[in-house]
């Protein structure tokens, strides 16, 4: 089974023969308290074997669990789902207003083709002259160092699923260009090609990928773009005869934008800005409303943090 892992499923479902699914005696626990508690709890430790560990059933039964009256079970059911509801509803306006954004970006500028004639004041330019494409470090090279600070390293499976706890850490040392903060674009090149705005805070970009930048265009702008050409560059690293399908630079320059007039940008920018920012922001709070409920999951379970002080707490920050 490799690593295992606890899913709350809203709608019927079919269960694969490497799964399980629990019933449950509907008088003596809230079914989302147990799906809480096991999230807390974790499965990997229960895992049995060497060359496919899995979950023994008789091994996982074992686990004692707190099991306060019902009442109070879905009291903090209710503190922790209002959480991931938030979580949820900021996921799903992200991916709306992700939508509009591409959408009205390629109204704007994506749909000219080579042969249209451009308004006045607009010209056809290459990919690389409207950002800079830094690729990251070779970050094993800076180890972290034993109880002092050290920082994640993104490499493309942060990039596609987020940082984690298999994620590794470099020690901060490693050059300020390499650094990556909330809002950054960053692209893998090589791989699993990909293109995302970082929002999992202060890290450092492994080589593979790109950070991209400009001094000239909105990072919205240069985005766009990035997101215009992906499947393109997509199609270029799938057709090369590796093991690992990759993208050169000058695949940058071969990739053609149209660039506006400053006043046009500006007056898309209008539009534009507002959508991304407002996604780069439900991105940051969903990172701080999870981790208020992966703290308050123990605390309630265990009883040091009562009920009302956790909703204190949640309406704060929802």
């Amino acid at each position: 089974m490799g690593h295992l892992g606890v899913e709350w499923c809203e709608s019927p479902f079919w269960v694969i023969d490497t799964a399980y699914y629990v019933t449950f005696d509907l008088a003596a626990i809230n079914p989302r308290y147990f799906y809480y508690f096991t999230s807390y709890v974790g499965l990997n430790h229960f895992k049995e074997g060497t060359s496919n560990p899995s979950l023994s059933r008789d091994y996982f039964e074992r686990q004692p669990i707190p099991l306060p009256p019902l009442a109070e079970q879905s009291k903090i059911v209710e503190v922790l789902q209002a959480l991931d509801d938030k979580i949820e509803a900021n996921r799903r306006m992200s991916e709306t207003l992700d939508a509009l954004a591409r959408v009205v970006f390629r109204e704007r500028f994506g749909r000219f083709g080579p042969d249209d004639v451009l308004p006045t004041g607009w010209r056809w330019t290459s990919l690389d002259s409207i950002a800079h494409f830094l690729n990251g470090v070779a970050c094993q090279k800076y180890p972290p160092e034993p109880g002092k600070p050290s920082l994640p390293v993104v490499k493309i499976r942060e990039l596609r699923g987020g940082l984690s706890d298999t994620t590794d850490r470099a020690t901060p040392e490693v050059a300020s260009k390499y650094h990556v903060y909330d809002g950054d674009v960053l692209f893998s090149w090589s791989g699993t090609l990909a293109a995302k705005v970082w929002t999992e805070g202060h890290a450092v970009l492994n080589q593979h990928l790109f950070k991209v930048t400009s001094e000239t265009t909105p990072r919205w702008f240069y985005y766009g773009w990035v997101l215009h050409h992906l499947d393109q560059f997509q199609r270029i690293a799938a057709d090369k005869a590796t093991t690992m399908g990759h993208i050169k630079r000058r695949h940058l320059t071969d990739a053609k934008v149209v660039l506006p007039s400053a006043d046009d940008v500006e007056a898309a920018g209008r539009v534009l800005a507002p959508l991304f920012d407002r996604q780069i922001a439900s991105a940051i709070q969903n990172r701080t409303l999870a981790t208020l409920r992966d703290r308050l999951i123990p605390a309630l379970l265990s009883g040091a943090v009562r009920v009302k002080a956790a909703s204190e707490a949640v309406a704060d920050a929802v």
